[in-house]
């Protein structure tokens, strides 16, 4: 006559020294299991494919089992739960996987054949999902990548750009003008601006500073005045960029 409490006892303490801190008996209330025998809970962790270490994938099972009055002749009550990072259907398929495995090895002591298989299936499952969401990282990761593109800027690329940009904005201002300011006949005294940039102001400031004459050019520096003329002020643009085309030339 077999004595099913000897075995039961027999692999209780197998399991105690192979699995260690991994196992633990808990109070029947807390085994999620219908039954006032002794329970216990086995916590596992994904297994790598090439050693018996558990890998870092965030997930860990709780496999809770109990011995009936005839294990291993009969399967064992079994419950998982998720300690960290299971899903609820993915325990549902779990348990069902077990359970049939537990049917398939009868009349032999199956616990830890069991928890082989649940560490394995974790891996299976969990793996994947966490390569995967490297994947996804690392495309994620390589959209964010800024990619130069363009030619480098030196001095000379800067220069002529700011000249092009300055002779544009000149162009722009004098598109916004009204028509009836482009065609109506200018005004011969020139702005405060125009009339110092032409050489005329430093001409009058040397006859200014040797004379006592009183009745001196006023020159009229009112806010209307630094109000540009934006025609006078490209036509001072080009004329002066032409002579520093012309300069350069016969530098060389």
């Amino acid at each position: 006559m077999t004595d099913y409490g000897q075995e039961q006892e027999m692999e209780i303490e197998a399991l105690e020294a192979i699995l260690m801190d991994e196992f633990k008996e808990v109070h029947s209330s807390e085994s999620g299991l219908n039954t006032s025998n002794r329970c216990f809970l086995i916590t596992i962790s994904p297994q790598d494919d090439d050693t018996d270490e558990s890998t870092d994938i965030p997930v860990q099972l709780g496999l809770v089992f109990s011995h009936t009055e005839k294990y291993p002749d009969e399967p064992p009550l079994l419950n998982v739960k998720s300690i960290r990072g299971i899903q609820a259907d993915d325990l549902k398929t779990l348990k069902e996987k077990l359970e049939q495995e537990a049917s398939e090895n009868l009349g032999m002591a199956m616990v830890y054949t069991l928890v082989t298989s649940a560490k394995e299936w974790l891996s299976e499952r969990y793996s994947q999902d966490a390569s995967n969401e490297d994947i996804e990282n690392e495309e994620a990761a390589k959209d964010d990548v800024i990619v130069p593109h363009g030619e480098p800027v030196t001095v000379e690329t800067f220069l002529a750009w700011r000249e092009r940009f300055e002779a544009e904005l000149a162009l722009e201002r004098a598109k916004l003008m009204p028509e009836s300011a482009l065609t109506a006949p200018k005004e011969k005294k020139l702005t405060g601006r125009l009339w110092y940039e032409s050489g005329k102001a430093k001409g009058a400031i040397a006859v200014n500073e040797g004379s006592d004459v009183e009745d001196e050019e006023e020159i009229d520096f009112d806010d209307d005045d630094f109000e540009d003329d934006e025609e006078d002020m490209l036509e001072h643009y080009l004329a002066e960029k032409s002579d520093s085309s012309h300069s350069s030339r016969k530098a060389a």
